[in-house]
């Protein structure tokens, strides 16, 4: 199995037990390992998913904290975007407590 190091920028300075290595008299906080278990991902983007790159969601969120400018300035969106969708339809529901309503919504099929 591949691995890498956790991208976190602050992996090695969370107390938790399975980052404690070294010997007696010499341990350290080391930063964790990332398997990639599967070799491959649901977001296809060449068999890798976010968390090949960190080892938990606070690591991803201290990532992105710290360089999230960066990555924006790889694909900058100048302008929105937009979904073409039929009229939205209002649907009523009811039970033997309550009534409430949700929006159907759907997209137009250019086929």
């Amino acid at each position: 199995m591949d691995f890498q190091w956790c991208h976190g920028p602050d992996c090695h300075t969370k107390h938790t037990v399975d980052r404690i290595r070294g010997t007696k008299g010499s341990k350290v906080l080391r930063t964790k390992k990332v398997t990639n278990k599967y070799g491959r991902s649901m977001y296809g983007n060449g068999g890798r998913s976010i968390w090949d790159y960190f080892c938990n969601h606070q690591c991803l969120m201290d990532f992105m904290a710290k360089h999230a400018q960066a990555v924006v300035d790889i694909a900058p969106r100048t302008e929105a975007l937009e979904t073409p969708i039929e009229d939205p339809k209002k649907v009523t529901h009811s039970n033997s407590y309550y009534n409430w309503n949700t929006w159907e919504i759907k997209e137009v099929d250019n086929a």
